[in-house]
């Protein structure tokens, strides 16, 4: 198996503890995994971009090149489409739909929508709202994870152990937040994936 993922969104958000979580997931396999520099996370606010690469065989570069990507994930509209010349033809986009508005000629919402509903496959989420409804606002990059878990090829209970993992230090209390944000984008994926006739 190969899974070629790009990671976006802005500074602040949390694509690095999404990153971690699937490869502490992706190593428990025994999977082979690179992960290009982080790119914009010390400005908060800024775009940020990193490319994740999961596979059964060595991997020989970290970065994914143009028209090669399995899936994006994104915390924010405009950064996934930002990265849509990596994506794949039959790849999948997972983004949050709620918009980060840092740049000046910010796209308006309407144009947003249209173009994340004209993607052939794609779940579109908003993750502020349901991460508030399921568990904490804190927890909208792990209610992404939860939604772009179907598409990753990785064991959805492995993933949550490696969640349980990752926050054991910050208490029972925080680990069992991220994992009912988990679930509620697993849960949102299952039943709102699109998909379009090539």
């Amino acid at each position: 198996m190969q899974t070629d993922i790009i990671l976006s969104g802005v500074g602040g958000q949390g694509i690095l503890s999404i990153a971690t979580i699937i490869g502490a997931t992706a190593i428990t396999e025994g999977l082979y995994i690179k992960q290009a520099e982080v790119h914009g996370m010390s400005q908060r606010g800024g775009d940020v971009q990193s490319n994740l690469r999961i596979s059964s065989n060595p991997i020989n570069s970290d970065l994914i090149p143009t028209g090669c990507a399995d899936i994006i994930i994104s915390l924010e509209p405009m950064e996934a489409l930002r990265y849509l010349p990596y994506l794949k033809r039959d790849g999948w986009v997972i983004t949050s739909t709620s918009p980060f508005v840092n740049i000046p000629n910010y796209p308006e919402p309407d144009k947003l929508k249209e173009a994340l509903e004209a993607l052939p496959r794609h779940v579109a989420i908003d993750v502020d709202t349901l991460a508030k409804e399921a568990a904490s606002p804190r927890a909208a990059n792990i209610v992404l994870l939860g939604a772009a878990s179907p598409f990753l090829g990785l064991p959805e209970a492995q993933i949550e152990n490696a969640i349980r993992n990752i926050f054991a230090r910050k208490g029972e209390q925080v680990v069992e937040m991220n994992i009912k944000a988990f679930r509620a984008g697993l849960e949102y994926a299952k039943g709102h994936a699109r998909t379009k006739p090539a």
